[in-house]
């Protein structure tokens, strides 16, 4: 399936209207982006969508009407000639040793407590 533009045409004259109808829409799993226009009502939809059952679920909240679908073009993308990059010489990591470079290493602070090691 490809990518779809689809504005819809809604009747939303509540804020808890809109805040359902947008829960209901961004729930829906391929949903790219989403924008309404609060003056004319039309929310625009983009994604790999089912548009009928978006229209199906919304007519349950508020009167909805599939108003265009259009085919959204992915943007080409322009291919660069690759940069050979120069090559690094190889570094040498160490890593320091520490005191306690074996976990269950016998510590000083045992011989004064309580409960001594084996």
């Amino acid at each position: 399936m490809t990518a779809q533009k689809s504005v819809l045409q809604l009747s939303v004259h509540e804020e808890r209207i809109r805040k359902k109808v947008w829960a209901t829409v961004s729930k829906f799993s391929g949903v790219t982006s989403i924008a309404m226009d609060d003056k004319t009502g039309k929310m625009t939809v983009v994604g790999e969508v089912d548009v009928p059952i978006i229209v199906k679920k919304l007519r349950k909240i508020c009167n909805a009407e599939l108003v265009t679908v259009e085919v959204v073009k992915p943007p080409e993308k322009k291919t660069e000639p690759e940069k050979p990059t120069p090559s690094k010489p190889a570094e040498i990591v160490a890593f320091p040793v520490t005191q306690f470079s074996y976990p269950y290493q016998y510590h000083y602070s045992y011989a004064n407590s309580y409960y001594q090691p084996y």
